[in-house]
């Protein structure tokens, strides 16, 4: 990674412009050719440096009121295969391998769903649970109350 690409990274960090030819205000604010925005981008995706580019939507805004973080605990020789066919549940934003902290806390993988209410949340744990047969030792739903922070990984230019 150069300093472009770190100016690149800085310049999209918080969305592409909404404009019709975003890559192209990112060129001029860059001073680089719309083409060479988009094959660096390409090859930072490609690389790993940035995961993906695509839309965010604001679940609240599309009706999903209800954010649980479900917690499992599952053998720790199981997590790594759990947690991937967890992660490609298309209902499942986010997954997570986390350090237990007994004895208080058993829970080492962690997945993220969204719903329109409580239920439908319970609903989609009780789908991983199923899945999950009987790896699953324990489980539980943490609720999102309140909104602290919702920006991503952001760097200094």
């Amino acid at each position: 990674m150069d300093e472009i690409d770190r100016a690149l990274i800085v310049a999209t960090q918080g969305g592409l412009p909404l404009v019709c030819e975003p890559y192209h205000a990112i060129g001029e604010q860059l001073g680089l050719p719309d083409q060479e925005v988009m094959r660096r981008l390409q090859a930072l995706v490609d690389s790993g440096v940035i995961r993906r580019i695509g839309a965010v939507p604001n679940h609240y805004a599309i009706g999903w009121t209800a954010n649980g973080m479900t917690v499992w605990d599952v053998a720790d020789e199981l997590v790594d295969a759990l947690g991937a066919k967890i992660g490609a549940l298309p209902f499942v934003t986010h997954c997570y391998r986390r350090p237990r902290a007994l004895p208080a806390w058993p829970y080492n993988l962690f997945a993220m769903v969204h719903g329109s209410s409580r239920e439908e949340c319970s609903a989609k744990a009780g789908e991983i649970r199923s899945l999950l047969g009987d790896a699953c030792r324990a489980n539980d739903i943490l609720y999102s109350t309140k909104i602290l922070k919702k920006t991503g990984l952001r760097i200094g230019a």
